[in-house]
């Protein structure tokens, strides 16, 4: 949904706010409202934040609160799901006055997409922030993809992302050792009502 009437510049819509608690990502010179998550999508991203907590700790990890500067046609911002930072972008965010990871700053670790339902929302996912994820240097991205009950991980090599899909039983192949689970064990709370 467009909130805005003309194409904003990047510097206005650092500064831009509407008295609201609504989230956005700023696309195209557009600010794009961010409508609440599904049940099953809070729930997959709330499971791997515990399990991220309890490696990690908290203060390497953003949920939900914390957007990505990335490179397209023009500057633009993502919100990611879930995202693991280095200790460097750590430092780098606990010096800044907002949440923003800006181009001049080390790409997170990881970053954790879980498709909405839509198929403007899969090749938003898919394609979109595929490319722009591969570009911004993020070493690995997944998509979790609870309606074709599967999670695709993205895996930069020479600047380009390498694909490998995950179903059921599959033990999914990260570069994070703490991140040992099966795609079952996260698309589990789909059935956890």
């Amino acid at each position: 949904m467009n909130t805005t009437t003309r194409p904003l510049t990047f510097e206005e819509y650092l500064h831009y706010d509407d008295d609201t608690d609504n989230q956005y990502e700023f696309v195209g010179g557009e600010l794009i409202e961010m409508p609440p998550e599904s049940r099953i999508n809070s729930k997959i991203a709330l499971f791997l934040l515990a399990i991220l907590l309890e490696a990690l700790g908290e203060e390497r990890l953003c949920h939900k609160d914390t957007e990505i500067v990335v490179s397209g046609s023009q500057v633009q911002t993502r919100l990611p799901d879930l995202m693991v930072l280095s200790e460097e972008l750590t430092l780098a965010l606990s010096n800044s006055n907002r949440g923003t990871i800006t181009l001049e700053m080390p790409p997170p670790e990881l970053i954790i997409e879980v498709v909405s339902p839509g198929k403007a929302n899969e090749e938003r996912d898919y394609r979109f922030k595929r490319s722009e994820y591969a570009a911004r240097g993020v070493p690995e991205y997944w998509v979790i993809n609870p309606y074709e009950s599967k999670i695709t991980v993205f895996t930069l090599i020479a600047g380009f992302y390498e694909e490998e899909n995950y179903t059921g039983t599959m033990v999914i192949n990260s570069r994070l050792e703490s991140l040992q689970l099966t795609a079952e064990q996260v698309l589990n709370r789909l059935r956890k009502r």
